[in-house]
């Protein structure tokens, strides 16, 4: 299972990668395919995505991964603020110009707190 109270002094983006992939495990686990992870819009300002994923019914899912060792500051899903959805939605519709169709999509959140992992579908809109 997945654990952010590692010892030693991990690094952010170590710790950041580890929740990433940890997530992208339990998507998989969940019948979503993996379509794009890390993807970035260019210049500065621009908004990143965790994992792009589609499910099954060919709905593509923006998803943003959070991690928290604990909830003292009201956990992990709690943290995607309104300038950070902005950020992912802006970064979307950077990823969507490159289609032809606009398939369904939807906005999710992972948030892990401690070993517990929650997926939040349809965390907020565009």
């Amino acid at each position: 299972m997945f654990s952010l109270k590692r010892p030693g002094s991990a690094t952010t983006r170590v710790r950041g990668n580890a929740a990433e992939d940890a997530a992208l495990a339990y998507l998989l686990a969940q019948g979503l395919r993996l379509i794009e992870r890390n993807y970035r819009t260019p210049g500065r300002g621009g908004g990143e995505i965790d994992l792009i994923l589609r499910e099954a019914g060919g709905t593509l899912v923006f998803v943003e991964v959070r991690a928290r060792a604990g909830d003292s500051r009201g956990g992990a899903a709690a943290s995607v603020g309104a300038v950070k959805q902005r950020r992912i939605v802006l970064a979307a519709r950077h990823y969507l110009l490159r289609r032809r169709s606009l398939p369904p999509c939807r906005f999710d959140v992972v948030a892990i707190d401690g070993d517990g992992i929650t997926w939040i579908k349809g965390a907020f809109d565009a």
